[in-house]
């Protein structure tokens, strides 16, 4: 019984870790100083992670999780490797010290244009459908 409650508290410290990295992708992706190159990837890495559409479907058992369990954290991880460390520093503690600071957080703004995507994803899908079904 202890080994389980020993791996679920250090996969809520993972979750609340990979969290923690989505917001600083969220700064970045707003910050001017990070270069286009990781700002692309930091859209398509949040995108993917709130998107409904997955590579493999979650009904799909086990592979329908793993795909989200590894792209995402994958995503984020390059990113972070692509921003200087003293940014990388900086946005972290930014949102680490002010998680009510309404720029830390996203903005209808960029909820539109994530839904922009989103909804150019579930055309694909939609024509793919009609194409081969």
């Amino acid at each position: 019984m202890r080994v389980i409650s020993d791996i679920l508290a250090r996969l809520r410290e993972w979750t609340r870790a990979l969290f923690m990295e989505l917001g600083v992708l969220w700064l970045a992706f707003k910050d001017p100083r990070i270069s286009p190159l990781a700002r692309v990837l930091a859209f398509v890495t949040l995108a993917y992670a709130i998107s409904p559409i997955d590579l493999i479907p979650d009904f799909i058992p086990v592979l329908g999780q793993l795909d989200d369990l590894i792209i995402v954290p994958l995503g984020a991880w390059l990113c972070l490797r692509l921003i200087a460390p003293d940014i990388r520093q900086e946005l972290r503690t930014r949102l680490a010290h002010s998680p009510d600071d309404p720029a830390a957080r996203p903005s209808m703004h960029h909820s539109i244009s994530l839904g922009i995507v989103l909804l150019t994803w579930a055309l694909i899908l939609l024509y793919l459908f009609w194409k081969f079904v």
